[in-house]
């Protein structure tokens, strides 16, 4: 995408379909003019009066309690510097949005229209009443230092300015690991600091916590070594200044063990890595080019240990590891103030958590095989579900422990419950998904790139880095639309129904007519099919010259499935083809399945439809919980559509043991785990959370899939084709990008899996 490109995308994402990327939503009732007399006149007075006695109540009866403010003045935005409130604020709407998504957070994000320190203060110590807690953002140094001073000192809920203690905490986290696998005690280590701003001051104050040596610490900033002759230099920087003549930063890290980098990139040569001690450990945080790039790192020495700031390297320093638990812990327990011990609480809580064994839903994520404590290892993966149960709790405790939490949690298990039910609505999926794709892309035919949106899914997919489209359709009109969307890249466009394309036209119609003859296919008409993309694109796939395929934006899905069912083999051991859709709940990801294929599945049908989904489940690191549902509860009807289910369930009991699964049952009774213990506490299902539907026909599931979808706007990513020996996946009728993109997502993790499997049996 060209830049002009770029920037219309950005524009329009933060313009459509509502400007801005937060709102706030209603939590209670307000159907009824009964419920307006509650929300407001005269009911709200008696909670303004029970407040009033007791201030403290403003917790219980408002939303304080789970309210942050996200505030900034704008002096400091991103890398873009001093760009004022008004231009601020689609950063401060994002920092919300990650607080939300991460931790259940909500946000109000205020821009202050002051450079004034003491204005500042004054106007955040005057709006501090409405929130649980305040995060300063973008605010630049020294000013940043003092604002955070003054509100730690003068207000009674937590403040934190993320951009000095998020970087300081997450790095801490991943020195204590490095120093352990470099086989060095913080004490004896020779630090050079690269960066004396905020965060490199945040920074090595908690290495220095951690017990690196004030003595042993060399900081630089874009002017040299900081020395203490030197008057430019703020108090906090006068700390790690030294008494005596100034070293050239490649003599510095002669012999040093340890190299912070929180300035520039490409500052840190080959030849300087190879003068750092044994096992050097290098964080090298700059954005979005590193002091040293990770690969040249890593080939220059074998022993260094290596941390940045970007996400497509191993050991991220990323600020998302901790400021949502922090201030999740925090709030839970109604902290006066985000304390060093809670700093530190933090910091220990994530380097423990890089040694415990990683969850399946993390390694899918990643593409990795079994991720585990090492050099490549030594923080966990943003995406690691553990983070919230872990992170806030250890802050939680630490806030009690240090005496600064006012509602302390006595019971932490139910407290660790609630803080995975508050996870439930995320969509963290979707990111799954689209990581783990681009880890290993694949050439993916887009049967129907004419299409203008087609087109769009192709052009995300592409400069994601998901997949390598391979374009079919008109090549004149995919050119117009191409320029039109100013997607650029030069990928390959495909017209089967030209001359250019006849000889493969010819061997495809070959192919498939010497596996369909015997089956009423004439060599004619196979020729005939072969001008029809949907014909061509699958033949693409079966002759290797492409690794997946998506269709169905623009015809019927029946239309769409045939050419498909009679191209492309079922997968070994396979006796049919059916489909899931991952619908992203606020309970979390569900599975419901058949919803496009088999119309009345038998019962032996329902047993294989579950068998596949529960694998479909486990390739996205879910352990699948399965219900297989009806109108009937266990024997409650003797229709044949019941007894179908239950005979179902009653083999794989037999047969599958090591399934969660059980049924027939009610679908009210499968999602509600308490009328589930309450009636049928003899289930396998009892006490467990059901992530997977199994419905009776064809009818069912697609109604209930769509009605999902429509009337609560609930994300959709299907139908995901199961059974098939090709990885080929059909979208709805006028999917929409997102859910393409989504589609073509899983069609890439379908070929890894499947290109796996088939190494696996090579071996």
């Amino acid at each position: 995408m060209n830049k002009e490109s770029k920037k219309r995308e950005a524009l329009l994402y933060h313009s459509e379909p509502t400007p801005g990327k937060i709102q706030v939503v209603p939590t209670k009732k307000y159907a009824t003019q009964r419920d307006l007399s509650l929300a407001y006149s005269p009911g709200v007075a008696e909670p303004c009066l029970a407040i009033a006695e007791n201030i403290d109540d403003v917790y219980k009866y408002t939303a304080k309690g789970n309210l942050v403010a996200v505030i900034s003045n704008g002096t400091a935005v991103l890398g873009l510097g001093n760009i004022g409130p008004e231009a601020g604020k689609p950063v401060m709407e994002g920092k919300g949005l990650l607080f939300k998504i991460f931790s259940d957070i909500d946000v109000f994000d205020i821009e202050i229209g002051t450079e004034n320190v003491e204005e500042f203060i004054q106007t955040v110590k005057n709006i501090a009443p409405t929130f649980g807690g305040i995060n300063l953002e973008d605010i630049k140094a020294p000013e940043s230092f003092e604002i955070e001073r003054r509100l730690i000192e003068e207000l009674d809920i937590p403040v934190m300015h993320d951009d000095q203690h998020g970087t300081a905490i997450i790095s801490s986290a991943a020195l204590i690991n490095a120093l352990e696998l470099a086989g060095k005690k913080a004490e004896d280590v020779k630090v050079v600091v690269s960066g004396a701003g905020s965060a490199a001051i945040a920074c090595t104050d908690l290495y220095v916590l951690l017990g690196v040596k004030v003595e042993n610490i060399l900081m630089y900033n874009s002017k040299g070594l900081l020395t203490k002759d030197n008057p430019s230099l703020s108090d906090l920087q006068l700390k790690y200044a030294i008494d005596g003549p100034k070293i050239a930063l490649a003599d510095a890290v002669k012999d040093a063990d340890v190299f912070i980098g929180l300035s520039s990139g490409d500052i840190l040569s080959p030849e300087m890595l190879l003068s750092m001690a044994k096992n050097p450990i290098v964080f090298a945080m700059a954005n979005p080019n590193p002091e040293i790039d990770y690969n040249l790192a890593v080939e220059t020495r074998k022993d260094v240990i290596m941390a940045t700031g970007r996400s497509d390297f191993p050991n991220q320093v990323n600020n998302v590891l901790g400021f949502p638990y922090i201030f999740r812990g925090a709030l839970d327990v109604r902290a006066t103030k985000i304390n060093e011990e809670m700093k530190m609480a933090a910091v220990k809580a994530l380097a423990i958590l890089a040694k415990e064994p990683v969850p399946e839903q993390v390694n899918v994520a990643y593409g990795a095989t079994k991720l585990g404590f090492g050099q490549e290892y030594i923080i966990p993966k943003p995406f690691d579900p553990r983070l919230i149960t872990v992170v806030a709790p250890a802050v939680a405790k630490a806030a009690m422990e240090s005496g600064v939490a006012k509602n302390p949690i006595t019971d932490w298990a139910a407290y660790e419950d609630n803080l995975r039910e508050r996870m439930g609505n995320d969509n963290k999926m979707v990111r799954l998904i689209t990581n783990r794709a681009k880890l290993d892309p694949k050439r993916i035919v887009f049967a129907e790139a004419d299409q203008l949106n087609v087109l769009k899914a192709a052009q995300i997919v592409y400069e994601d880095g998901i997949g390598f489209p391979i374009l079919l359709g008109n090549k004149e009109q995919i050119l117009e639309l191409k320029e039109e969307l100013g997607f650029d890249a030069d990928l390959e466009i495909i017209d089967p129904k030209t001359d250019e394309e006849a000889e493969r036209r010819n061997r495809f119609a070959k192919s498939f007519w010497e596996t369909r003859g015997r089956r009423g296919v004439s060599k004619l008409d196979a020729e005939k099919f072969m001008r029809e993309r949907n014909y061509f694109a699958a033949m693409m796939v079966n002759e290797g010259e492409a690794d997946a395929l998506v269709t169905g934006h623009s015809r019927s899905y029946p239309s769409v499935v045939k050419p498909m069912m009679q191209l492309i083999p079922k997968a070994q051991n396979a006796s049919l083809i059916a489909t899931a859709n991952m619908m992203l709940t606020s309970r979390g990801p569900m599975f419901l399945s058949d919803t496009a294929i088999n119309i009345n599945p038998s019962a032996q049908d329902l047993v294989n439809i579950a068998v596949m989904t529960s694998k479909t489940a486990k390739m996205f690191g879910i352990e699948p919980v399965i219900a297989m549902v009806s109108f009937s509860n266990f024997g409650s009807s003797t229709s044949e559509s019941a007894s179908k289910v239950r005979e179902a369930v009653a083999y794989l009991h037999k047969n599958h043991p090591e399934m969660v699964v059980d049924g027939e049952i009610q679908a009210d009774f499968a999602l509600n785990q308490e009328m589930l213990e309450e009636k049928f506490p003899f289930s396998k299902l009892a006490g467990k959370k059901v992530n997977t539907l199994i419905f009776p026909n064809l009818e069912s599931a697609n109604i209930t899939y769509k009605l999902l979808k429509e009337l609560y706007k609930v994300n959709s990513i299907g139908p995901i084709m199961m059974g098939m020996g090709k990885p080929v996946h059909i979208f709805q009728l006028g999917a929409s990008v997102e859910e393409m993109v989504n589609m073509a997502a899983i069609a890439v993790i379908d070929a890894q899996e499947k290109e796996s499997k088939k190494n696996k049996i090579a071996q």
